[in-house]
């Protein structure tokens, strides 16, 4: 019987404030790790309704041109099966379209998506009929080569930051008042894994670094070498490891403090490709990138795309051009993002990166 006397679940925030009470401050890998979890789990953030938009959600021709992208990649790698796998997949529009180019390419993979929210899953079933969810790639079956997206993945991944002080380089940890959740550095010195070109940094200078993003990237490029596929990773970052701090926090399409009402805003930061690549090498892939968006859905043929559907629909082309400029203008999404692909060994080298 469920006691209905029973005190309600205390609030995330309160939550963490009373396991930091307890033991003390925690890292900034976890306080991430616990908010995002919250966040991703409780509601759907697309949209206007939502805190941001991504650019599946802009515009159906960025996910039709990935799904151009997979088929003639493996149409040139000779590949008679495969299976779609996409991770975060948001409401599913991303897949939708790009399964959409798939099909009119005579393409029917089994589709896969590594998802965490029940509220997303719902919004994916809708958009994907027939796609099977996963917590992560364990899941997915071995017996054919795969296709992969990951677009706006990793920067939500927990991060940790390392913070160069007078007494040397110390972890960014978060420490409580009450409910006011704050950065501080730790006792701990972490000076001998900090690069040397970077050990000299100022006292304040921010290193960050992505355990989590490097574990799934290595697991996801050992199952590629295994069986065969290449992977899309499309995020906002840059070529590292380099000195910044990025972690940001988006609410109602607002930048918000990260460190106020954990949960309830989308915690993200730069995501960075060169470590990424060399995770990647490590594990047998040969890797191509990073290039901007800007550049990748030109070389895709965006511009060509914009053109036929105004055509169509003459009364949609203002809006179209306005769709395109979006996700290519270099003062928009075109710069800040970048695209990079794991192909495995023998496969051919993909469209965007010649």
């Amino acid at each position: 019987m469920i006691d209905s006397t029973a005190a309600p679940e205390p609030l995330l925030p309160e939550r963490l404030a009373r396991a930091i009470t307890l033991g003390g401050p925690i890292p900034l890998s976890q306080f991430m790790g616990a908010a995002n979890a919250h966040y991703y789990g409780t509601r759907d953030p697309l949209g206007a309704r939502g805190d941001f938009t991504t650019a599946p959600e802009i515009s159906q021709m960025f996910g039709e041109l990935i799904g151009a992208w997979l088929a003639d990649l493996a149409a040139r790698a000779g590949a008679q099966s495969h299976r779609y796998v996409e991770f975060g997949p948001g409401r599913g529009t991303l897949a939708a379209d790009a399964l959409r180019v798939l099909g009119k390419a005579g393409m029917q993979p089994p589709v896969h998506l590594i998802e965490n929210s029940p509220t997303l899953r719902t919004a994916q079933a809708e958009r994907v009929p027939g796609a099977e969810w996963h917590l992560d790639l364990l899941g997915v079956p071995e017996d054919a080569p795969l296709l992969v997206v990951a677009n706006e993945f990793f920067d939500a991944l927990p991060i940790r930051q390392l913070v160069a002080t007078a007494d040397g380089w110390r972890e960014r940890l978060v420490a409580c008042q009450d409910t006011l959740f704050l950065p501080i550095a730790g006792d701990r010195s972490f000076d001998m894994i900090i690069p040397k070109p970077l050990r000299e940094a100022a006292a304040g200078s921010i290193l960050e670094t992505s355990p989590a993003s490097v574990a799934i990237l290595r697991g996801l490029a050992a199952r590629l070498e295994k069986q065969g596929g290449a992977a899309l990773i499309i995020d906002y970052g840059y070529e590292g490891p380099a000195i910044g701090d990025t972690l940001q926090a988006v609410r109602g399409h607002q930048y918000a403090n990260p460190f106020d009402a954990p949960g309830e805003a989308d915690l993200t930061a730069h995501v960075d490709f060169g470590t990424l690549k060399e995770a990647a090498e490590a594990e047998g892939m040969v890797v191509h990138g990073a290039v901007t968006q800007g550049a990748f859905l030109k070389a895709l043929g965006i511009e060509a795309r914009t053109e036929a559907l105004s055509r169509a629909a003459p009364e949609r082309a203002e809006q179209l051009a306005a769709d395109r400029d979006r996700l290519i203008g270099d003062e928009a999404m075109g710069d800040l993002f970048k695209v990079m692909a794991l192909t495995a060994p023998g496969w051919p080298v993909p469209a965007g990166f010649a």
